[in-house]
């Protein structure tokens, strides 16, 4: 199977293409516009000039067509002088059907010329026309002329007075002399908008290949891969520090992941290896008859840890799929607490533990999910109990204040270290204590309640001072 660049271009060149096709369409479009535009205003300008010169020969030719001739050889040297100051168009005099009676232009000495008859019936017909033509082969290229019509002095058209520009290839050749100026200052455009497109071009794909061949290094589990464009001011620099954000959540994720699969495979295996080598004892003969029983209650409690292990496992996969915020229901937070210390009386009472309760009468409606907190709350008054000095003071305490429930369970034992604080609510963390004395445990109850006040979006303290810990949460009560 072909890979995407190799079917279609690559994102560097597709932004090539389509920046240089911009600039080559802008060109041409503002090329032909001003071209067009300034082409047709100086040729307007040039009739315009035409038809007033040829104006003014028509009126001294008005004579001349009425009578047929000159009357005097003096006006005839006068109109000729008249014509010859004008130095850039030559004149030509007609009668009505277009014959050529009198010209200033030498090159048409001894010829016949006739005017175009469209031509001439426009100029009759207007009173005024302008036009290119080459008088029916007289001239090798097409010159413009402007045509204004004679009247004699009772106002019938005698004659017509054409005016021809000497200059029209001069104005072709400035035109041309543009268009050829235009395409060069057009590939120095386009050579400046190639260079600055590569250049941008270059700067944008360069992060995103680096970054595609960091996903792919990804895959293969490396995740200590870093973006070098974080400084730029930019969407660029955003995206480096987003990725390099992600890259971060990804590699402490997997080391969270390493750790979690380390401790769940130590939790397993000592339970899993005490009943293997208990029964094995058992089926070899080993361990004598009479002892055989105080074996099987081990493995009946290392299965039961078994079977506690896994099902708290999957009550954290559960809790992590719930919206406890969802429903926006109260419930009385006073009762939870004492339900959960009936609950707990046995427990508390043979580890000769005193309790005291700072429980209002009235009720605290607090918002969240009932069964959840009651959960939290038993798991911390369980660990204090666990932990407290036998004889000592269990504390369990709520008050309402800034709109919220804190309640506190404290207890009193060994002070935990300050840089164990931060693990106690990690999944599979007990203490060396814990793992001493208590193997009923399996590092759940405090990562459970971290989870559960993580979904009420509320956050579980810790303080262990002199002897005393304890544990704090709030809630938002109505």
């Amino acid at each position: 199977m072909k890979r995407l660049g190799e079917r279609f271009p690559g994102l560097y060149w597709r932004q090539m293409l389509l920046t240089m096709g911009t600039v080559l369409l802008t060109l041409a479009l503002l090329g032909a516009s001003y071209s067009a535009l300034g082409y047709n205003f100086l040729r307007q300008q040039r009739i315009n000039d035409m038809e007033t010169r040829a104006d003014v020969v028509a009126r001294l030719s008005a004579g001349y067509l009425s009578s047929g001739g000159f009357s005097s050889e003096t006006e005839l040297l006068t109109l000729a002088g008249f014509a010859a100051s004008i130095s850039d168009l030559n004149f030509l005099v007609c009668d009505t059907q277009g014959r050529a009676l009198l010209s200033t232009d030498p090159g048409l000495d001894g010829l016949s010329v006739t005017i175009p008859q469209k031509l001439m019936d426009k100029t009759l017909t207007q009173g005024a026309s302008s036009g290119r033509s080459n008088l029916n082969g007289v001239y090798t290229e097409k010159h413009l002329l402007v045509g204004i019509p004679v009247a004699d002095a009772a106002g019938k058209q005698v004659g017509v007075v054409f005016a021809v520009s000497v200059l029209h290839s001069a104005l072709d050749k400035m035109w041309q002399g543009f268009i050829g100026l235009f395409v060069m200052t057009s590939c120095v455009v386009l050579m400046v908008a190639f260079m600055a497109s590569s250049v941008t071009a270059m700067r944008q794909v360069r992060p995103i290949r680096e970054m595609v061949a960091a996903t792919r290094r990804f895959a293969d589990g490396e995740f200590d891969i870093r973006m070098r464009d974080t400084e730029r001011n930019d969407e660029i620099g955003e995206l480096a520090v987003s990725f390099n954000n992600m890259a971060e959540t990804l590699l402490q994720t997997e080391r969270k992941r390493r750790e979690f699969v380390a401790n769940i495979s130590h939790e397993l295996k000592t339970p899993m290896t005490t009943i293997a080598g208990y029964t094995d004892g058992i089926l070899d003969g080993t361990i004598p008859y009479e002892s055989e029983k105080q074996y099987l209650q081990i493995i009946a409690e290392e299965s039961r840890r078994l079977s506690r292990m896994v099902r708290r496992m999957l009550d954290v996969s559960q809790l992590q799929a719930i919206d406890p915020m969802k429903s926006g229901a109260h419930f009385d937070l006073c009762e939870s607490m004492r339900r959960v210390l009936i609950s707990m009386e046995k427990k508390i009472t043979d580890r000769g533990l005193d309790v005291d309760a700072d429980i209002p009468e009235e009720p605290i409606l607090v918002l969240g999910d009932n069964d959840m907190i009651t959960q939290v709350i038993y798991n911390l008054l369980e660990n204090a109990a666990k932990f407290a000095t036998p004889g000592s003071v269990l504390y369990l305490g709520v008050a309402r204040r800034d709109g919220k429930a804190r309640v506190v369970v404290r207890n009193e034992g060994d002070t935990i270290p300050p840089e164990e604080l931060p693990l106690l609510f990690e999944r599979f963390h007990k203490s060396d204590k814990s793992r001493s004395e208590d193997k009923t445990g399996v590092g759940l109850g405090l990562y459970i309640v971290k989870t559960i006040l993580e979904q009420h979006r509320e956050k579980i303290n810790v303080t262990s001072e002199n002897g005393v810990t304890e544990f704090s949460f709030s809630l938002t009560a109505e």
